[in-house]
This record gives C-alpha cells, sequence and structure tokens, in this order.
C-alpha cells in the first residue's frame, strides 16, 4: 500500500494585508517543520531581495521554522515545558523579522525594513491570526505505515 502525498494550500494570498503596511518587505507562513504555505512580497521593491521567489521563500520557510523551534526551547528552558511563544524577534542594521504563532502547527514569518513601525507590523499580524488563523494552521502529517 503506498502512502499519499498531499500538498499543503497555498495561503499567500492572505498575506496582502501585511505586505501593504509601509515598510513591511515580505511575509511567509510555515508549518512546524519548515514547509512554506504561502509567501507574499510588498510591491515596487528595490535592493537584494525585491520579490521573494519561491527558492527564498522556502529558504526563509526553513530558518522562520528553526528560529521558533529555537525559541520554544527556550522559553521552555526558562518557564517550563507549557511555556508558549507568542512572538519572536530579530533586530538587524537592515531590518526586523517577527514571527508569530499563526494556528496548529504553523507559523507567520514578516521582514521589514528599519523604517517600518513594527508595533504596528505586530499589531496587524495577530489580527489576521485571529482572523484567517484556521486557514493557517498545519495540521500534523499521519505516520506512515510501516508495512507499506
Amino acid at each position: 500500500m503506498a502512502g499519499t502525498i498531499s500538498r499543503l494550500p497555498d495561503v499567500g494570498w492572505m498575506l496582502r494585508p501585511l505586505t501593504q503596511i509601509p515598510g513591511v518587505r515580505h511575509a511567509v507562513v510555515v508549518s512546524e517543520d519548515g514547509l512554506r504555505m504561502g509567501h507574499g512580497s510588498a510591491e515596487g521593491l528595490t535592493g537584494e531581495v525585491p520579490r521573494l521567489e519561491v527558492a527564498e521563500a522556502e529558504s526563509l520557510a526553513a530558518a522562520c521554522a528553526a528560529l521558533t523551534v529555537t525559541g520554544h526551547s527556550t522559553a521552555a528552558l526558562l518557564f517550563g515545558g507549557e511555556a508558549g511563544v507568542r512572538q519572536l524577534m530579530v533586530e538587524s542594521d537592515r531590518g526586523f523579522v517577527l514571527l508569530t504563532s499563526a494556528g496548529q502547527g504553523a507559523s507567520l514569518g514578516v521582514a521589514t525594513d528599519t523604517e517600518a513601525d513594527v508595533g504596528l507590523v505586530a499589531q496587524q499580524m495577530q489580527l489576521l491570526v485571529a482572523k484567517i488563523g484556521a486557514h493557517l494552521s498545519s495540521l500534523p502529517r499521519e505516520p506512515m505505515n510501516p508495512a507499506s
């Protein structure tokens, strides 16, 4: 008996409200195991990554998943295993990356430039997750049957 592999639905279209916020460059939805579920970029960007193509979005998804796991591990170490992580932020000299839980097994990542109002971006990320969180969830995959 052969297992079936199903594609994750592309939820990139849901990210449009985020990519329209001034200073937001890119957004990505990622499963907890690092698979890209969707991505989007702001219009008219210039610079090193003017548009997030699939290859860059997949790399970003893997990096975001690694950061999320590290955040969860750190919170568990300091506050106990049941401590949840609401949001992570990485600040660089060229901008910010914000990560937040986006439903069961999924995270939402947003990259901004240095001029972005990160408070506004974080708030809008939470509103988006609250509004469409069920679509952003990634249910655990069924384990493969050893007999297959």
